[in-house]
């Protein structure tokens, strides 16, 4: 059976993109236009994805909890930007039980509003607060134009809200989640990002301010891989979320709210992927070690199989990566070729492949190779003694190797441009960094002759002063102008 190769990502980045995810069983199309299906492989990365954050949002305090996935129409109205920005955007239902409702349900596309809502009934005093919720769900937004994973009518995320006392407090939460999914892109996916702060344009509607991690893929555009928003008093003062000070006196809360979905998995697939498929950060992997058994005749078949069958065992049950059992996968199909099995698993993306055939066995060893080096560099072999203590390295080796790539691609497509043609030019093949007034009349031009958008204006700034790359006037800040998914 021959394996089919994959479009070339530098010919067709697109189509070698909806191919991965298809042949590489992430997701498929649904019936309904704009939705997506998530099959085991890629629920399984989502579910590491979901453990790696959780553990995260439970250390600093939060609770899980979960909220109606119907929300009345009348709420969204309550808050002006926001019911603007989500407008377009939103999934009515009008009928149920074959009646007429009294009032419309909007399929939430995000929950500011029914939480507000309910901590207008649960917060009374100080003692109250804070309130940090978290929830893992999924929302509906009438999407136009989709793109499985990075745009789908329908997907999963998890959402934060919290409430604080003070804006100090809600500021500082804002910026502490914002810290945290860079800490979490960079340690468990390799993915390097640049934080920053959406201009008002960009922001989140009904938002005083969002801030961003955006992320470089293969083809040099951005993605918002994860947002942290605070929302100042604008949803407190819509739903009355009000609380007796210590001085016994009436005040407004101050909340913020944060997510990150499933569009990281496009992320992942985006930063890493090769020609060749999918390479998977280890810490994420579903699968992070496969093994394939090579033989010809069928004595070779049962020697080789009963020594690859008791190192699944032994590999899951006694191995530990980062406190974790070793997630190891048995290729047992004996209707395919080892180089049709090799060529899958690098298509799925697995870290490391272990290969045992009649010679590794002669020579009680097996043959590694790592999926982030294509080829003989990236092969060796281990004694079977010693496979143990070596895989947990080896991966992190992989994760720094794939974060080290990743990094000094971003770098190398980051340019600082001092004139409005250097922009328009960096921006067709890569980020521009630039002095920006503020204006959004300079952000509307810049998009007009190049599709481009503000980014983020980074946290990390050169300090001084400049001339805006559009108008040329006064500018104190550099913002990151590029095409974006």
């Amino acid at each position: 059976m021959k394996y089919p190769k994959l479009p070339s990502r530098s010919e067709n980045f697109a189509e070698w993109y909806n191919q991965l995810v298809l042949r590489a069983e992430l997701a498929d199309y649904a019936p309904v236009r704009g939705c997506m299906v998530v099959r085991p492989y890629g629920w399984a990365l989502w579910e590491n994805i979901q453990q790696a954050l959780d553990q995260r949002f439970k250390a600093t305090g939060h609770q899980n909890a979960a909220f109606p996935l119907l929300i009345p129409l009348s709420f969204f109205e309550k808050e002006k930007e926001h019911v603007e920005g989500f407008a377009p955007e939103l999934a009515i239902v009008t009928h149920g039980g074959g009646k007429k409702l009294e009032e419309p349900l909007a399929v939430r596309p995000t929950s500011e509003t029914i939480i507000g809502y309910m901590w207008s009934k649960w917060i009374r005093s100080y003692r109250d607060l804070p309130q940090l919720l978290n929830q893992w769900a999924n929302v509906v937004r009438w999407e136009l134009r989709t793109k499985l994973f990075l745009r789908t009518l329908e997907f999963y995320w998890q959402e934060g809200h919290t409430a604080h006392a003070t804006r100090e407090e809600a500021e500082e939460e804002t910026m502490r989640m914002l810290g945290i999914y860079e800490e979490f892109a960079r340690t468990e996916a390799a993915i390097p990002v640049v934080s920053g702060q959406k201009s008002e344009s960009e922001k989140f509607a009904g938002a005083v301010a969002t801030y961003t991690i955006e992320a470089m893929m293969g083809d040099r555009r951005a993605l918002q891989a994860g947002t942290s928003h605070f929302l100042g008093q604008n949803f407190a003062k819509a739903f009355n979320i009000q609380y007796l000070d210590r001085n016994n006196q009436l005040q407004y809360v101050w909340t913020t709210s944060w997510g990150l979905s499933t569009r990281f998995i496009g992320a992942i697939i985006m930063v890493h992927g090769d020609d060749q498929g999918l390479r998977l950060p280890p810490r994420l992997a579903p699968i992070q070690a496969v093994i394939v058994p090579i033989w010809k005749t069928d004595e070779e078949e049962a020697r080789v199989m009963e020594v690859a069958r008791n190192l699944k065992e032994r590999l899951s049950q006694e191995v530990l990566y980062r406190g974790k059992p070793l997630r190891v996968h048995l290729d047992d199909r004996d209707h395919v070729t080892p180089g049709f099995k090799f060529n899958d698993w690098e298509l799925r993306g697995v870290p490391v492949r272990i290969e045992i055939g009649p010679k590794d066995l002669e020579a009680r060893a097996v043959t590694l190779a790592r999926r982030d080096r294509p080829g003989r560099e990236g092969k060796e072999s281990v004694p079977l003694d010693r496979l143990a203590e070596h895989l947990p390295r080896l991966l992190d080796d992989i994760h720094e190797s794939l974060y080290a790539q990743a990094k000094a691609f971003l770098e190398s497509h980051l340019h600082d441009v001092e004139t409005y043609e250097d922009l328009k030019a960096v921006v067709r093949e890569g980020w521009a960094r630039a002095w920006w007034c503020g204006r959004a009349e300079c952000e509307a031009q810049i998009k007009a002759d190049t599709t481009a958008t503000n980014r983020c204006i980074p946290l990390e700034q050169p300090g001084g002063e400049g001339r805006c790359v559009v108008c040329g006037e006064k500018a104190t800040v550099k913002a990151i102008f590029a095409r974006a998914y």
